[in-house]
Formats: C-alpha cells, sequence, structure tokens
C-alpha cells in the first residue's frame, strides 16, 4: 500500500529550477534563493494544508490519506525522528557538534511529522491552529506562571 511517503515535496518540485553560468549569476541566485527561503519560513497551517490538498490531488492520492493511515504514517516519521536523537545523550538547544547534513536531516523529520499531522487534522475536520490556540489557553489556566515578587 502506496501511503508513506506520498506528499514529500522534493526540493526540485517546489522551486523553480535555476541554472547560472557566471559567478554573478551564481550569486544572484544565491540572494534568491535565500529569500525564497525566509518568506517560505512564513508559512501558514491553512497554506500548508492546501500545497498537501492540493498535491494529493494531483497525483489522485486522496484514497490513501484515511485517518488511520496518516496517523500510522506520522508515527512511523516521529520513529525516524527519534532515531536521529539515539544515542546522542542530553542535546543542547542549538544541536552543538551536530554536522550541518544532521541538522538538515533533522529538519527533514520534522516536517514529514509536522506535514502529516496537518493532513490528519485536515481529515478529522480539525482546524490545527485553532486547536492548539485553544489549547495553549487552557494551558495557561491549567499551569498558571508564578507570580513575580518585588
Amino acid at each position: 500500500m502506496q501511503f508513506r511517503r506520498f506528499f514529500f515535496f522534493a526540493r526540485g518540485e517546489m522551486e523553480v529550477e535555476k541554472k547560472a553560468t557566471t559567478v554573478e549569476e551564481v550569486r544572484g541566485v544565491e540572494e534568491e534563493t535565500k529569500k525564497e527561503e525566509a518568506a517560505a519560513s512564513d508559512v501558514s497551517l491553512k497554506e500548508l494544508s492546501k500545497k498537501l490538498d492540493d498535491f494529493a490531488k494531483e497525483r489522485d492520492w486522496e484514497m490513501y490519506h484515511a485517518p488511520r493511515n496518516l496517523l500510522l504514517a506520522m508515527i512511523a516519521e516521529v520513529g525516524e525522528l527519534s532515531e536521529l536523537f539515539m544515542w546522542k545523550g542530553e542535546v543542547a538547544k542549538g544541536l552543538p557538534g551536530w554536522k550541518e547534513s544532521e541538522k538538515e536531516h533533522l529538519g527533514e523529520e520534522l516536517s514529514d511529522v509536522l506535514l502529516y499531522l496537518i493532513r490528519l487534522s485536515d481529515m478529522c475536520g480539525v482546524d490545527l491552529g485553532d486547536a492548539a490556540t485553544r489549547k495553549i489557553v487552557k494551558n495557561a489556566v491549567k499551569y498558571p506562571a508564578p507570580s513575580k515578587s518585588t
């Protein structure tokens, strides 16, 4: 059954192919790529949801996106994510000592989990952004910040 890796965007698929022949063109492509990456970091859950929906429809993969399948696929991705931390002991913020390739792989696995979570929430009819915001409010009531005494 084809439900594990069916909507992950290959880097080349999301970006316009760029070819450069001179040093100036290479620098221009690098700058453009940095701007695109910065803009991509501001993407909303709704935008990701739409991209995932379009991606699945274009490939006729909606039949595989039952909540159970998406949940199992997400769990598999969480397993892959956990493998990156296996045998590393405690890891400090910012991942000092990790190779750049390890950090890139981490970003890919985190993205896999996020994308499955978004698709699962959509298939279950849950507005994930709204649900997360409500949960933060509930947690603030349940776990109030300690009062600051001066």
